[in-house]
């Protein structure tokens, strides 16, 4: 199309010259038209070099003109031809002149230019859409942080050491350090859990990922990300090794499919892999970097549409159920592999000035996650005898605060040499949540939260079957701590990925020991532990698009037992793309 009015363009051009040459031409005039030629021949040149028309493309067309105007020219001697002796002479105005210039270049700059980029649009030319198709199906992201972050105790806080402390039931050991040793309390620092030493760190994260849109409704979502790779929760990469280089690992791999309604309503999602939280929870429960392996599915149902072709579009409050299997270990030679299965169901609303609420209640079980200890007197009681289902019981990661016993000991018949470490109480957790969220104050938002959790499966008789006459760490004397919660208030912009944006939120939660399994607990509240209870305040502002300062000041206190105070302060600078 652009080609033809191109064409058009040019017979227009060439007949303005054609009845010019007629004229007695003064040489003003003449120096007008080899400007417009000049700039038309400079015009297409330039989109020759930026690659909107092929050379090609461009002689073919000079070449087209050239002929058209030759035709042009044979065709008015023609129609000109007079008898001889007769003298014709034309007479054009020389504001008609000026008009005609005017409008030449009017379209010039605007209807060619623009004819011929909508062709190289359309027809790919040059760099504009040339990429294939297959390559339009993928996106990048990722995000980056750097962060400051300062832990400093409380000088009140329990001397944790062997000389102070001599006995390991009243310190506070690092039970996944013992296990990962497998010799027991020998009294070493590293057994220990740090309460006393302040520490500043510099830390980094990097992350990026790439999305795969395989066909309608199904995409693939890879994502590496840097961090310790026996870490679950944290993807921060702590500067000082050294030199050496940073760990990167894959963060997320899943498939995701989006099942659309005859009225496009989004009515079911599928996901398999390692992927994010399908659940609407807190950090009391599953800390913000998370990965969950395995599969879940979650079905919607529109509570706000109707038949009618007004209300169609309706999606302004839904109701959800959302299930969920996870395989935590699996064991070649043993059946008691863990597991974690998960079901939630709970209703979302918006309402006319823009208000949304949301209410959810959930359930989880962990499946053979507590220790299942050998007998005393028999060969399994001592941690050098071979058994696959008691050493299946010991936990591949742990963080502090439940409740743990021994699995196996040094020493067959007695219980004064324990050496691995399981968790005490079995973990079935009810969950509620609910939120709501006021845009009165529109663009700022007032946003209140609230969550409990309660764990249903502690079973102080089972408990006591299992340990027999060894010892309970962190909670000797086995008592029902079983209760979390947690209020939050959040205010200012729901996001600030644009400079001048703000938010901020204050928190205060409560985790006993056995509320939660603390593995998975925000991993910064008291250092990623249960039994404790304290505040968070946090503030994000915006400094440019896609990039954002935060801090964070978390202060905290254990519940139970000995005196740990802990205050953190973390100080990002964040970005995203």
């Amino acid at each position: 199309m652009a080609h033809k009015k191109l064409k058009g363009f040019n017979k227009s051009l060439l007949a303005v010259a054609i009845m010019s040459l007629s004229l007695t031409v003064h040489a003003g005039e003449k120096e007008e038209l080899l400007k417009l030629r000049n700039t038309t021949t400079n015009l297409i040149k330039l989109l020759v070099e930026q690659g909107v028309l092929t050379k090609e493309s461009a002689d073919k067309m000079i070449k087209q003109a050239a002929l058209d105007a030759e035709k042009q020219v044979q065709q008015a001697k023609v129609a000109d031809k007079v008898e001889d002796g007769v003298v014709r002479v034309a007479y054009v105005p020389e504001f008609v002149k000026d008009q005609i210039r005017q409008q030449v270049r009017s379209e010039l700059r605007e209807d060619v230019v623009a004819d011929v980029l909508q062709e190289a649009k359309t027809k790919q030319w040059g760099v504009v859409d040339a990429l294939p198709k297959w390559t339009r199906k993928f996106k990048l992201y990722g995000d980056m942080r750097l962060r400051y972050d300062h832990d400093q105790f409380s000088g009140s806080n329990l001397q944790n050491n062997s000389i102070a402390t001599p006995s390991p039931e009243d310190r506070v050991n690092n039970f996944l350090a013992l296990n990962e040793a497998g010799g027991g309390f020998t009294g070493d620092s590293s057994e220990l859990q740090n309460i006393n030493q302040d520490r500043d760190m510099f830390r980094a994260r990097f992350r990026l990922g790439i999305k795969a849109q395989v066909t309608q409704g199904l995409e693939a979502n890879i994502r590496l990300a840097s961090g310790n790779i026996r870490n679950p929760l944290s993807t921060n990469q702590t500067l000082g090794n050294t030199g050496q280089k940073f760990q990167f690992s894959i963060d997320r791999a899943f498939l995701k499919y989006e099942g659309l309604d005859s009225d496009a309503y989004n009515w079911m999602t599928l996901q398999g892999g390692r992927i994010n939280n399908p659940f609407r929870s807190t950090d009391i429960l599953f800390d913000r970097d998370l990965g969950f392996e395995g599969f879940s599915s979650t079905f919607r149902y529109n509570l706000a549409g109707s038949d009618s072709l007004y209300d169609q579009e309706d999606q302004s409050a839904l109701m959800y159920m959302t299930l969920g299997a996870f395989p935590l270990e699996e064991f070649e030679l043993s059946t008691k592999d863990k597991w974690l299965f998960g079901g939630q169901v709970g209703t979302e609303w918006e309402f006319s000035n823009q208000d949304k609420a949301s209410f959810g209640v959930a359930y989880y079980k962990y499946l053979n996650t507590e220790a299942r200890p050998g007998v005393i007197g028999q060969a399994n009681h001592v941690c050098s005898f071979d058994d696959v289902d008691r050493d299946a019981s010991l936990p591949e990661y742990l963080q502090q605060g439940n409740s743990m016993m021994a699995v196996c000991y040094g020493d067959q018949f007695t219980n004064n040499a324990p050496q691995k470490f399981g968790l005490a109480p079995e973990f079935e957790i009810l969950n509620i949540t609910a939120s709501y969220d006021m845009a009165m104050f529109a663009p700022i938002h007032v946003k209140l939260t609230g969550d409990y959790a309660k764990n249903i499966g502690f079973d102080r008789e089972d408990i006591l079957s299992r340990v027999g006459t060894g010892a309970i760490y962190n909670n000797p004397n086995i008592e029902e701590r079983t209760d979390a919660w947690q209020v939050r208030l959040d205010l200012g912009w729901p996001s600030v990925l644009m400079p001048g944006r703000w938010n901020s939120h204050v928190a205060y939660k409560y985790i006993e020991s056995d509320a939660v399994l603390d593995a998975f607990t925000d991993s910064n509240f008291q250092l990623g532990s249960t039994n404790a209870k304290g505040w968070v305040i946090e503030a994000n502002y915006g400094v440019m698009e896609n990039a954002w300062f935060s801090a964070r000041w978390i202060s905290t206190d254990q519940i139970d037992g000995p005196k740990i105070g802990i205050d953190i302060l973390l100080v990002d600078f964040n970005t995203k793309f």
